[in-house]
């Protein structure tokens, strides 16, 4: 197996041109996104973009179990660690690169398509949502699954989450709902549910398609019409109970909307792992999740994103990520021990000393987005 963090191929294309194709390779770490995979795609997929020979993008994950499963944790773990000055320069620059790279998957030039196959959650979402076009397969699993480390749904989905329909963002960013490829259509997560095994030959009749025909992203539709199955998708978890989450979390405030949730009945196994995740998780990511989506349902995803990397790296030097990540991946004693005993008790300072900016417009990492 090839050293590289990220292997990339030009595949042939009728004409001449190329599909460039990027592989997520860390499979025994189910292609978690470390800093140099985000250097090395982020590099790629510029030159791609300037490059007339390249029609359109492939990105996938090596193996059979993941696209991409989330991000380096372990990496910013290891920096909490080293104290505060090195844990605000490592996670500072850690996640100005990933929501750099997130952001020109959103504004690509070019077709992107995504093989969603597998885990897909945290970082990986980051990576599939912007793309062109994004491919579900049956084995698709997405989740932000951030309240149970003491993070918060970021990767811009301060933005995309305020974008669903009134609630549903903010219960998924609460309970940390996960999400089958059913969910992820039905959500906009996902545009197509394309069969596992028929990623070789969708990728054969790319190569035969004729991307001097037509404009590149109708060629890559007019192939994806031929392969797309949304038969083979799974039973819908979520649409089934699409107003009562609505009723959960649509009014109201936080402290309310979590009342509501942990106090359903409901014994279908779904929404009881749901209301488990919220009721175990970090109480400041419950109130970092539903701020960020208020503030950012109507502003611009470059403001989202120059927030969010604020709000992370606060998150890892004054916040609950180490010990979530402590309890969950270190010592695996799923005990994390949060800086407050609940929602309702976590003050409104502590919450507004989050959400202050640490840069300056002017000074501002990500200013140029």
């Amino acid at each position: 197996m090839s050293d590289e963090v990220v292997i990339f191929e030009g595949v042939p294309l009728r004409g001449g041109r190329r599909l460039g194709v990027a592989r997520l390779n860390a499979p025994r770490a189910l292609n978690a996104l470390s800093r140099g995979m985000i250097e090395a795609l982020d590099q790629r997929l510029s030159a791609w973009a300037e490059d007339d020979a390249v029609a359109a993008v492939w990105l996938e994950g090596a193996g059979d179990k993941a696209f991409c499963a989330g991000g380096d944790i372990v990496a910013l773990y290891r920096a909490i660690g080293e104290g505060a000055e090195a844990a605000s320069a490592f996670t500072g620059d850690y996640f100005a690169a990933e929501y750099r790279l997130d952001h020109r998957i959103h504004t690509y030039p070019k077709p992107l398509l995504v093989w969603g196959d597998g885990i897909v959650m945290g970082g990986g979402l980051g990576l599939m949502a912007g793309a062109s076009h994004r491919l579900a397969t049956e084995t698709t699993r997405i989740a932000m699954p951030e309240i149970t480390i003491g993070l918060y749904p970021d990767i811009g989905a301060s933005w995309f989450l305020g974008r669903m329909a009134p609630g549903i963002g903010a219960y998924l960013g609460l309970t940390g709902a996960h999400l089958n490829a059913r969910d992820a259509l039905d959500l906009g997560l996902a545009d197509r549910l394309v069969p596992r095994e028929t990623r070789e030959a969708l990728l054969a009749a790319l190569g035969e398609a004729d991307f001097a025909s037509a404009e590149a992203s109708a060629v890559v539709d007019g192939v994806l019409d031929r392969f797309e199955a949304r038969e083979r998708a799974p039973t819908a978890q979520l649409r089934p109970h699409f107003d009562h989450l609505q009723s959960l979390t649509a009014r109201g405030s936080l402290n309310e909307a979590v009342a509501r949730i942990l106090a359903d009945q409901s014994d279908d196994a779904w929404l009881a792992a749901n209301r488990r995740r919220l009721a175990e998780g970090c109480p400041l990511s419950a109130h970092l999740a539903w701020a960020m989506i208020q503030r950012h349902r109507h502003g611009s995803l470059a403001q989202a994103f120059r927030e969010e990397l604020s709000l992370s790296v606060r998150c890892c030097v004054e916040g609950d990520l180490g010990e979530g990540v402590r309890a969950l991946l270190i010592d695996k004693d799923k005990s994390p021990r949060w800086s407050h005993a609940g929602v309702a008790e976590v003050p409104e300072a502590r919450l507004e000393a989050f959400l202050a900016p640490l840069w300056s417009e002017e000074n501002h990492p990500l200013r140029d987005l």
